[in-house]
């Protein structure tokens, strides 16, 4: 015969393990959630995946870099191209080359476990040999301001930032749509964005800067080329005759692109003095800082719009 109390002690103890087990096995989800595999669709539709969050990011373009540190994801950066000099951190990055000109060697020697490229600023074979030595590579591609926050939120899936990735997103689409009621229906203002002097380049509507140029009620001249960059003659700048002329430059700033406009003195731009300057980290990297352009690009709509005629 059993002990009086015996059967009530057993199950009394069967629950304490129960309950044990139980807390045991959810003190262990973060952990196996941290190191599941991670399925992202990069910016041309082709899936990345990865046996958990990267921990050894190669940044193949200043952009990437900059969204990368904006995710939370600064010190899981091992290399980094040339010009990735945001935030002040990043200047100190091991470099790999230039984004035109990936060194391939020291891209592998840090042995990466994820490679973010850019599609229209890497070499196309620069990303086919790294996935041939079997390095997962994301390729961005961000055409759209709106693609900025979208490359915060899946970069933030990529490297387990998925939280700090969120909130930056959201203070993004938060700005950009403040600045979208502010501007919209303004009076549309012709306007040249000149990326390069010699030769002479600009934007087309495929480029994220001519979002930034519809975003404030502008209307890029050269909108309807072919080419993302194409490369144009100051004829057809004189044809198109613009209202407005920013110039920028591309990986350097050069303000003093806009003396040589004023010996074109019929440009519109030039008889009323709308000839302005962006700095080029501010438009031409699509990071969080190109609403700050955007803003100082609006701003200068709007004071051409001040210098039409009554």
């Amino acid at each position: 015969m059993e002990p009086t109390g015996y059967r009530p002690q057993r199950m009394e103890n069967r629950m304490k393990h129960s309950f044990l087990f139980i807390s045991l096995l959810a003190s262990l989800v973060p952990a196996l959630t941290a190191h599941a595999e991670v399925s992202v669709r990069d910016d041309t539709g082709a899936l990345v995946k990865l046996a958990a969050p990267a921990k050894r990011i190669v940044s193949l373009a200043p952009h990437v870099t900059e969204i990368l540190y904006a995710t939370g994801a600064g010190s899981q950066i091992v290399a980094a191209v040339e010009y990735s000099d945001y935030p002040e951190e990043a200047k100190q990055l091991p470099r790999v080359g230039g984004y035109s000109r990936v060194d391939i060697e020291a891209v592998v020697a840090q042995k990466p476990d994820l490679v973010i490229a850019w599609q229209s600023g890497n070499a196309k074979g620069t990303v086919e040999k790294l996935r041939a030595l079997g390095v997962p590579v994301f390729l961005t591609q961000p055409n759209t301001i709106d693609d900025v926050a979208t490359n915060i939120e899946r970069f933030g899936e990529l490297t387990g930032n998925e939280k700090t990735a969120r909130e930056a997103a959201t203070r993004f689409r938060t700005r950009l749509a403040a600045l979208k009621k502010q501007y919209n229906g303004r009076a549309p203002v012709r306007i040249f964005y000149q990326v390069w002097e010699k030769p002479l380049m600009t934007v087309s509507s495929k480029q994220i800067i001519s979002d930034v140029i519809r975003l404030c009620g502008g209307d890029n001249v050269f909108a309807d080329l072919a080419p993302i960059s194409p490369t144009i003659s100051v004829e057809a700048v004189l044809a198109a005759n613009p209202e407005v002329i920013t110039v920028g430059g591309m990986g350097s700033k050069h303000p003093e692109w806009v003396e040589p406009w004023k010996q074109w003195p019929r440009i519109t731009a030039v008889q009323r003095g709308n000839l302005f300057f962006i700095d080029p980290v501010l438009l031409q990297r699509h990071t969080p800082r190109l609403l700050d352009g955007a803003e100082i690009m609006c701003a200068q709509l709007d004071e051409a719009r001040s210098r039409r005629p009554k």
